[in-house]
């Protein structure tokens, strides 16, 4: 019978899909870590998921500073154990063309999107190749496949973001690892999108639970058939060239 992974770190969680992600992998027993800047929001986040049991991990870290990624793998990994499966969720955006972007702007985007994602997954891989067996997966977005207008650093750091997830599959694929991309191709219903962003009069909204709702299938992949990369998006979406 194929054992169900338990212990999930999420880099990056925010109250929108990271929120979601964390609730669907609690919902089926796991115990989540929950690694973002904000201390405040993490520790009522956990408590909140939590409730009775520790299921909820406050791991407050800031993404670009290695040191704190290493303490806080470190602290989850005292806990509960090695990891299981690991979520590079964090990304960034300045939104910015060409000429406005500073070169600190486009750094501090690199290094939440995409150095963040290869910082944590080195915290992971070296327990799962130990174990033969383990996730890493990266949230994307349409930015990954197609550059965006007015945003080179978002569209390129997840560019490189995708190269990077497609890197590591190559490599740990044929040793247990399974390493995942998502394309999130649309906009996903936040509170803050709710109040920000107007739609268009055809325009859906994502649902972030209804997104979890496949990184979970994911993880559920048995080793002969498992995806590499899936793009989700409502059905009224057009899709990317």
């Amino acid at each position: 019978m194929k054992s169900i992974p338990s212990r999930v770190l999420i880099a990056g969680v925010g109250p929108g899909l990271g929120l979601a992600l964390a609730k669907r992998f609690i919902h089926e027993g796991c115990t989540v870590g929950l690694l973002a800047r904000n201390e405040n929001y993490l520790n009522q986040l956990a408590g909140e998921l939590s409730q009775n049991e520790q299921t909820a991990i406050a791991l407050p870290a800031d993404l670009t500073d290695p040191n704190q990624i290493n303490s806080a793998f470190q602290h989850y990994k005292n806990t509960v154990g090695s990891v299981d499966v690991l979520i590079n969720h964090a990304s960034l955006s300045f939104w910015q063309s060409t000429m406005k972007i500073s070169a600190a702007d486009f750094e501090q985007t690199w290094r939440t999107s995409t150095l963040s994602a290869l910082l944590c997954s080195q915290q992971v891989i070296p327990d799962m190749l130990a174990n033969n067996n383990g996730h890493i997966i990266f949230s994307g977005s349409t930015s990954a496949v197609r550059g965006r207008k007015g945003a080179v650093d978002f569209s390129s750091s997840q560019f490189a973001r995708r190269g990077l997830a497609d890197a590591m599959a190559r490599e740990l694929w044929p040793q247990g690892i399974h390493v995942a991309h998502v394309i999130i191709d649309g906009i996903i219903d936040t509170p803050r999108v709710r109040q920000n962003y107007v739609l268009a009069e055809d325009e859906l909204l994502m649902s972030p639970d209804d997104i979890a709702e496949s990184y979970w299938h994911l993880i559920q992949q048995p080793k002969s058939s498992w995806a590499f990369e899936i793009a989700v998006r409502p059905h009224t979406e057009a899709f990317f060239e």
